[in-house]
């Protein structure tokens, strides 16, 4: 019988010698998942709510070491506060939900962080297919260096910052 210890090894050894397995995840994937995602928002955002958009844009542009100060603060706060409901099974109820709306909200955080950004680079003169489409580029770039992670999150942290303080500060 052929037990999970005895599987890990052999997917190891024949990822090792076919390349197109993919053990761990790509750098590649992550880079188009990013790209897409911050892609896909960004053009809901411009869609649905373009003057919370800007207004959250000018924000991050306005006060960038502020909104990321508050993003991060309220980053490590939601995983306190995500830890301690964890613990209790009740808890736990409620600690689901309560990610799944943060992760959405970092979504669009993050999206509203690049495209503050491709303003500054390009302008909005023309629309915002141009925007749209530098700041997911450098969201898809940034994720394929080993820095661009932490820098992904500084400008994630800014824009998740800026969309909680409008809605809570």
């Amino acid at each position: 019988m052929i037990g999970i210890t005895h599987v890990a090894p052999a997917v190891a050894l024949l990822a090792q010698t076919d390349p197109e397995i993919n053990v761990g995840g790509s750098l590649v994937g992550s880079a188009i998942d990013a790209f897409l995602t911050t892609l896909l928002v960004g053009a809901i955002m411009v869609a649905v709510a373009p003057a919370f958009t800007e207004r959250m844009m000018a924000d991050v542009l306005a006060e960038p070491f502020g909104t990321f100060l508050y993003g991060i603060a309220c980053l490590l706060a939601l995983g306190l506060v995500s830890f301690l409901l964890a613990i209790t099974v009740i808890g736990l109820l409620l600690a689901a939900p309560l990610l799944l709306v943060a992760y959405l909200v970092w979504a669009v955080g993050s999206a509203i962080g690049y495209l503050a950004i491709a303003k500054r680079l390009i302008g909005r003169d023309d629309g915002w297919l141009k925007p749209l489409l530098v700041g997911a580029g450098i969201s898809g770039l940034l994720a394929l260096t080993g820095i661009g992670g932490l820098l992904g999150l500084c400008i994630g942290a800014a824009g998740f910052g800026a969309v909680l303080r409008n809605t809570f500060g």
